[in-house]
């Protein structure tokens, strides 16, 4: 789903009410937590978290999941494990209402792609 605002806060306003907006904030949370420089913003009508050159993450909430986008999951070291509790593709984490996020390595695989990053590696597709 896309969402016409400019900024997060009216972003956040525009979703529904249910357990997307519950999940979108939890992860909102570990990104913010994980990487408290991270600009919050918008970009590609979506959250964007980055630098004002760059972003590293991209978080929507769709109709059936929330999305956390990341360019390509793979160059982040233990992803396959760290994420095993997801649906994803090659940079999409599906987050499910059935997934209990305080169970799964999202967190970490959060800080350690914002490691990676911060270090000059990328995740790009």
């Amino acid at each position: 789903m896309q969402y016409e605002a400019k900024t997060p806060k009216e972003y956040l306003e525009k979703l529904e009410n249910d357990w997307r907006k519950v999940k979108l904030e939890k992860v909102r949370e570990m990104i913010k937590k994980q990487g408290p420089s991270l600009k919050e913003g918008i970009e590609y009508k979506m959250l964007s978290y980055g630098s004002e050159e760059k972003n590293i993450f991209h978080l929507n909430a769709q109709s059936a999941y929330v999305s956390l986008y990341v360019g390509n999951i793979d160059k982040v070291d233990d992803s396959k494990e760290l994420l095993k509790d997801f649906d994803k593709g090659k940079g999409c984490i599906r987050i499910k209402k059935t997934v209990d996020l305080s169970s799964t390595g999202l967190e970490t695989f959060i800080q350690k792609t914002i490691s990676l990053w911060e270090k000059g590696g990328n995740t790009d597709c």
